[in-house]
């Protein structure tokens, strides 16, 4: 390993940005097509990317300097990176076929009709008692269908800052959503 790789990794334990980006300058190329040949997509190889400087940024994944050469372990961050997304998009796609197969067998009936109407109340319910920021980036991602990155570009955010106003807002919708089965539905108080 180059002295060079771990002054950077070092600086970058200690939060240094720009030690950040000139290991993503560096490793960028090598760890992009190492993914893109690990998933065959130019978007989950772009993911896999993200993913790995935020493991390394955020101390998920740490280098260990006595167990190799840091490009080998970078490389191998970015190995099991490209494995979780894969998996994690073949149980995404499989979901959705599953349902599509499930809605083209049968029509739904009235009480299924019901059911949906009312637990669309139920969501929407919760999704109000959100805040301001995390209802809009609720209503984009799910409700829009926009990417993360597209919810970034055009609300002028970070990804990471996107990501997490997602996490916390489906954590306040759960609790929200719980509370909301407790009273006994929308409109029980």
């Amino acid at each position: 390993m180059s002295d060079r790789d771990l002054d950077l990794y070092n600086q970058v334990l200690e939060g240094d940005k720009g030690a950040l980006e000139e290991l993503y300058d560096k490793y960028e190329k090598l760890l992009y097509s190492f993914a893109y040949k690990s998933c065959g997509q130019k978007e989950m190889a772009e993911e896999v990317m993200q993913e790995v400087f935020i493991k390394v940024w955020t101390q998920k994944a740490t280098y260990d300097s006595s167990k190799g050469k840091f490009s080998s372990w970078i490389l191998s961050v970015t190995r099991f990176t490209s494995i979780d997304i894969v998996r994690k998009k073949e149980n995404q796609n499989y979901s959705l076929e599953e349902e599509r197969d499930t809605l083209h067998q049968e029509e739904p009936s009235a009480e299924d009709l019901a059911e949906w109407k009312e637990q669309g109340e139920i969501v929407r319910e919760a999704v109000k008692q959100l805040s301001e920021e995390q209802n809009k980036i609720i209503q984009l991602f799910y409700f829009k269908g926009l990417t993360q990155r597209e919810i970034a570009s055009s609300c002028n955010l970070s990804l990471g800052t996107v990501k997490g106003r997602i996490r916390l807002a489906l954590k306040h919708l759960r609790k929200e959503l719980s509370n909301i089965k407790e009273k006994g539905g929308v409109g029980d108080a």
